[in-house]
């Protein structure tokens, strides 16, 4: 088999961050030997996450089993997840931003026409679907739990309880259609072709403010592995909690 070398557009700060994670779990269960040493071991999740290589590419690549890539992937990605922030947690740093812009997406996923749960009519295609939370520049701030990309945006934001949590903090927030009837926190557009041109100026200005959350997409979608997930629906939650804790550990 052909081996060629290539690159991860991250920085070495976000290895080292991982490295470091990856250390303290050996530490903490006692780890004597393994193939990899932590920072091999980082830098093989980091080419999975960043890059989407298959285990049997990196495999190959790292001159291991198919089995125990496998492994060092899935540790690295429950030790991330661990860290990831909860809304309540968010919240804190949520609470001092002059406002915040909701949006979801949906992460494709390799299910079959049965999978009908996982289907979603407005991507015409099956995925699992995401809450995002930016700041007013744009900036990932939190990722939600994900659900099968049928769920509606406004009943995933109620079920993970962020329109409550804006509510109870007193941030306002910026959505768009899909979250009409969210309640007071949430600013929407107006719905409808004949509008009124006070509401039509209203409607502009409203997308010059959430456009600039599609910048925070752009870069959950950085993380090529979540263009198409390969895996068990089960795994998807802490493979997005962890990209959003490598995320913030890399700015």
């Amino acid at each position: 088999m052909l081996v060629c070398p290539s690159s991860i557009d991250l920085s070495t700060r976000t290895l080292r961050f991982l490295a470091g994670q990856l250390t303290a779990r050996r530490q903490e269960i006692g780890t004597r030997w393994r193939l990899l040493p932590v920072a091999r071991q980082a830098l093989l999740a980091l080419a999975h996450l960043r890059c989407g290589d298959t285990y049997a590419r990196l495999a190959a690549g790292f001159g291991i089993g198919i089995a125990t890539v496998y492994r060092y992937i899935r540790e690295a990605i429950e030790v991330l997840a661990a860290l990831a922030p909860t809304l309540a947690e968010a919240m804190r740093t949520i609470w001092t931003k002059a406002f915040v812009i909701l949006d979801g997406t949906l992460l494709p996923i390799d299910r079959i026409a049965a999978d009908t749960p996982y289907y979603s009519g407005k991507h015409k295609r099956h995925g699992m679907s995401v809450q995002v939370l930016t700041d007013p520049f744009g900036r990932l701030l939190w990722v939600s739990p994900v659900l099968p990309g049928s769920t509606h945006e406004l009943t995933a934001a109620r079920h993970h309880g962020i329109i409550d949590a804006l509510a109870a903090a007193g941030v306002k927030c910026w959505a768009d259609k899909a979250y009409q009837g969210a309640g007071r926190p949430v600013r929407v557009p107006f719905r409808g072709r004949r509008l009124k041109r006070w509401k039509r100026r209203h409607n502009t200005t409203h997308a010059k403010i959430r456009c600039v959350g599609e910048q925070a997409m752009a870069t959950l979608k950085g993380w090529r592995l979540l263009r198409k997930l390969r895996c068990s629906t089960n795994r998807i939650t802490a493979i997005v909690q962890a990209v959003l804790v490598l995320h913030h550990a890399s700015v």
